[in-house]
This record gives structure tokens, C-alpha cells and sequence, in this order.
């Protein structure tokens, strides 16, 4: 458990969403990412080129959640989907078999969405993935999640996205993922 000076443990009102600089803190993001969803250095490594290809692309932005003393222990980005990007062309089929091909279109992509495990639990999840989206021009909202019961996928139900497509197998992913959609803006609780 992390603790504060003082001896206290963080709270969420300590932890601040705003809009994040990605690519000049990608490698923080990245180990964010690497230790909530287990990641090893070579796949890092391969991710941090696709982070920074992804942020090229018209409309990607991205939100961070800092602590006070600025340590980044949460983002989150996305972009208007194009099914030129690769996620789209291999999730296409899928949707389209399942009848939701038109969800890759005007939809508002999250692309990742990382909590340190130190932090998880407490709302940042929320904040992060309700902020991003609110800003989104787009009618709509898909992302993809490791096809199993897990705190995230009840996050996503919660905020209204619901399954288009399960399973869905990604090129050296070893675990099979879902497809979800939500219209905007999510629901708040």
C-alpha cells in the first residue's frame, strides 16, 4: 500500500484528471500500463512506438491522473475511430458478423485506459474514461477489453457499454477480447 507523508494513504481527491502531454510522458504512461496490465519490457517497447503513431492521428487526445507531488498513476487515450487502423481492421469482421459493423463509424475509440493497481478502485477509472469521452464529438464510444469478468468490464457496463462482439482474437493477444459500445454520453451513477 502506498502512503503519503503523514503516514496516510492517498485518497481520490488527491489524485488531480487532466489533460496529459502523452508523448512527453509516454514512458511513464507506459509503466503505468506495464504494471496494471502485466506487461513485459519487450512488449513496452513495441507499445511505446504504437502510443506515439497513435497520437499523430487527428482528434487523439489524452488525459492523465497525477498525485500532488505530479506522479502520473493513471491515463487515458482515444481518438475518433478510422477503419483504416489496424484495431478496426481486425475487430471489423467480428462486428459485422455479430450486426454492429456501423459501430466503426462516428465512434469516439478509447484506446487505452490504465490505473496503477495502487489506485484502482477508487473512481479514477471512471473519471478518466467519463472525461475523455465527454469531450468526444462523436455519438458513440467502442473499446475492447480482455473477454473475462473482471473489475474493468463491470466499469464499462456500468457507465452503459454493452457487448458487440465476443470473442474477438487479436494477432499474438493470448487471451480472446470483447468489443463494446456505448452511445454518448456515458451514464454516470
Amino acid at each position: 500500500m502506498l502512503h503519503l507523508p503523514g503516514g496516510r494513504t492517498p485518497e481520490p481527491e488527491d489524485v488531480v484528471v487532466g489533460s496529459l502531454d502523452l508523448a512527453a510522458r509516454v514512458d511513464e504512461a507506459l509503466d503505468v500500463q506495464a504494471v496494471a496490465f502485466g506487461l513485459t519490457a519487450e512488449e513496452v517497447g513495441v507499445r511505446r512506438h504504437i502510443v506515439l503513431r497513435h497520437l499523430k492521428s487527428p482528434g487523439a487526445r489524452a488525459l492523465g491522473a497525477t498525485t500532488p507531488s505530479g506522479r502520473l498513476v493513471g491515463f487515458v487515450y482515444g481518438m475518433p475511430n478510422n477503419r483504416t487502423h489496424w484495431w478496426s481492421t481486425v475487430v471489423q469482421p467480428y462486428l459485422r458478423a455479430a450486426g454492429y459493423e456501423d459501430w466503426l463509424d462516428d465512434s469516439f475509440v478509447i484506446t487505452e485506459l490504465h490505473v496503477h493497481p495502487e489506485y484502482q478502485g477508487r473512481g479514477i477509472g471512471r473519471q478518466l474514461i467519463t472525461t475523455i469521452t465527454d469531450g468526444a464529438d462523436e455519438p458513440r464510444s467502442i473499446l475492447s477489453a480482455i473477454d473475462t469478468e473482471s473489475p474493468a468490464r463491470a466499469l464499462y457496463r456500468s457507465l452503459g457499454y454493452r457487448d458487440l462482439a465476443r470473442p474477438v482474437l487479436f494477432p499474438s493477444a493470448p487471451s480472446p477480447y470483447a468489443v463494446m459500445g456505448a452511445p454518448l454520453p456515458l451514464r454516470r451513477h
